[in-house]
Order: C-alpha cells, then structure tokens, then sequence
C-alpha cells in the first residue's frame, strides 16, 4: 500500500483527509504495538477509543491544535504521554485535561512546553500521583513553587529532567530532597536527575541532593556554573551514585577531582570535558580512588601525555575514553593507551591535533575497539594530522 512509504508526519496528514485514508496510513505501522504517534489537528474524538481497544498505552502528540482531553478523556488507561516541543501547550489547556486522578500515568513528557509554568505541575502533583518520569527540560517558567508541588505530590518519581530552567535554585532542589518536611516529603525515590544549565544552583544545593537524595544513580550537573570544587565534598559518599557529569561546569578543578576520588563513590561514568580546570594531576586522583570507571570524558581539558602514563595502569574497566581537542596528546599518549587499556570499545580523538598515523595503528590494533571517532583530523601523504 502506498501509505506505507510515508513517515510519521505524513502519515499524521493524510489522516486528517478523511476516516477511511486515516485507516488506511494508520493500519499496519503507527498503531503496531503499543505507541501511537498523534497530529492532534482535527482529530475524530472517536479516534481514542479505537487506539484503547488495539492496546495503545504510550501516546506522542506530534502537534497540538485541540484540546488535549480527548486524549485523556478516550485513554483512561494510558500509561506514556509525550507533548515534548507542543509550543502552544498553557495551562489552561493542560488544566482542562488533568481533572480527576490518572493512576495508570507513569511517563510525562513536557519538554519544551515554554507556556508551561507551576499552575500545572500542581494539577500533576495533585492528579498524576504514581507518576514515575517527569520531563521539563526548556520549561524556562518552572519556579521553586513548582519543585515543591512536585515534592508533595509525586513521592513515587525517579527521573526528573529539569534542564534549563532557569528560575530554578537551591531552595527548590531543598523541596525535592525534602528539605523542608513541614511543606513537602520531598521526592527521595529519585534515581535519575538532570540540572544541566541550571545557572542559580551552588554547592548547597549538591548538600541537599547528598542528604535527601540518597537513592540516586545518575547526575547531570553540566553547564552549572555556580558549583565548585568544595560542592564535590557533599557528592563523595553517595554510595548509589553511579554516573556524574559535570561537563563545563568552570569551577570544577583538579582539587575537585580529588574530593570525588577520596570519597567512597562507585562511579561508573564521569564527564570532567571542556571543564577548563581539570589537568594532568586528576587523571592521577581518578587512577588512585575512581579506577573502577567504565566511562570516562575529558575532552578540551588540559591534559598531557604524562597524565595518560599516570592513569592508564590502574583502569582496567575502561570501555570508553573521550578525550577529543586535548591537544596536547601524542602518539606517545596513544601508544600508552593501546598497551594497557586493553577492554577499550570506543574512543573519541576528535581534534587531537599531534597525533599520527602511528598512534592510530596502535588504537585500532586494541581487541575490543568498536568505536573510533576522528572527527577534525585528516592524514596527509606524510603522515601528519592537520585540520
């Protein structure tokens, strides 16, 4: 059939056409499984029983042209809604769907709603109560009230991306760790949480997240530049804590490093890259306390050759090392690499702009390399590495 070799989007206008072309696009790809993938125009109400009769259960609202509670309303057992990007998503319109308890909710993605502000994170807190992903990157109106709705309502979360939004600061992650149980319980199932570009958070608020978050494995703190070295502290004993990024975060340097490593943090993944701070000497803390990383991102830092001999020894669990646009690394860096990080899968020379032909040999010959990202460079007729 025709209508097989439209995408998505197309299929979501040839469905407005009429009932039987709707039919027709929908029948044999959108609808398989249990996703659906909605242009939400001029859509037949109708249309929603029907996706709850072929099982649908996950819902993306692709655009947004009508009221969101005939989703709601046809879906009552719904368990994924994604809005991500639905611009003209408000209040009122979010206000009109949430009226009574959903029970069946459990992923809600908001991203990139910007009329979006904490009038309707309290109808999620007060009807989405076992709601266990919240997606609010980009809704730049969010405030602390709205952290401490979510904090009161929703103790069943485990993800949480609040990701630019900007209003947000130490007072409202205090909400999500329950530091203020008199108002709010506070989030503390919080597995995964994202800050990234949160630009009014400090060390305080990685205090809070070290005495009320204690169930968390995965924390994006990249762009954040209020937090330093001595916020580091705060994040060192949080046994569960598996994966941090602190991607040009500026005020993160070698000493701040060294308070990870001195800690008693499993990490399995770090990202110290374009933090401008970061040299040789954390490449010799990550060797001493954090050499059980599987991941590991250092790209633009100021790291050497020398830093690499330092490392390279005791990081028998590498898969993957990012260290494009270190400029100052060699053949010789390579070299080291290829002889000891032999569990390597991936690695990312983008922009290192001494290395040559003889380094790379050396990488590709290592046993387990899938993954080998040159980017920038080109090698000439004599073997030399420009951009």
């Amino acid at each position: 059939m025709i209508f097989s070799y439209l995408d998505v989007r197309d299929k979501g206008r040839v469905a407005q056409v009429c009932i039987a072309w709707r039919d027709a696009s929908y029948h044999k790809s959108v609808w398989r499984g249990v996703e659906a993938k909605l242009h939400l125009r001029r859509a037949n109400p109708s249309l929603f029983p029907s996706l709850q009769a072929r099982g649908i259960r996950r819902v993306q609202i692709l655009s947004l042209r009508r009221s969101l509670s005939y989703v709601i309303q046809g879906m009552p057992n719904i368990e994924s809604l994604n809005l991500s990007g639905c611009y003209n998503l408000t209040d009122n319109g979010l206000g009109h769907a949430f009226v009574q308890e959903i029970p069946s909710l459990r992923v809600l993605n908001l991203s990139l709603c910007k009329q979006i502000t904490d009038s309707s994170l309290g109808r999620i807190a007060q009807y989405l109560k076992n709601l266990e992903v919240l997606e609010l990157g980009g809704c730049s109106n969010i405030t602390n009230t709205g952290l401490l709705l979510i904090a009161w309502g929703l103790h069943r979360l485990k993800s949480l991306n609040l990701r630019s939004c900007r209003h947000v600061s130490d007072v409202g992650i205090g909400h999500l760790a329950g530091m203020t149980r008199s108002a709010a319980e506070g989030c503390l199932n919080l597995e995964y949480l994202t800050l990234q570009d949160c630009q009014k958070l400090t060390d305080l608020s990685l205090k809070h997240i070290s005495k009320g978050l204690t169930k968390l494995r995965v924390l994006n703190l990249s762009f954040c530049g209020g937090i330093s070295d001595a916020g580091m502290i705060h994040l060192s004993h949080m046994a569960s804590l598996w994966s941090l990024n602190l991607r040009s975060c500026d005020n993160i340097s070698d000493t701040g490093t060294m308070h990870l490593a001195m800690g008693t943090l499993r990490l399995s993944g770090l990202d110290v890259s374009f933090c401008d701070k970061i040299g040789d000497q954390t490449l010799a803390y990550i060797a001493q306390g954090l050499y059980q990383l599987k991941s590991l991102s250092l790209c633009s830092c100021h790291i050497s050759d020398d830093g690499i001999n330092r490392m390279v020894r005791q990081m028998h669990e590498l898969r993957t090392l990012n260290i494009g646009q270190c400029v100052r690394i060699t053949d010789k860096g390579l070299e080291l690499i290829a002889d000891h990080l032999t569990q390597l899968a991936g690695i990312d020379l983008y922009g290192c702009t001494k290395i040559t032909k003889r380094g790379l040999e050396r990488i590709t010959q290592l046993p387990c390399l899938k993954v080998l990202n040159l980017g920038l460079w080109q090698m000439t007729e004599s073997e030399k590495v420009r951009i």
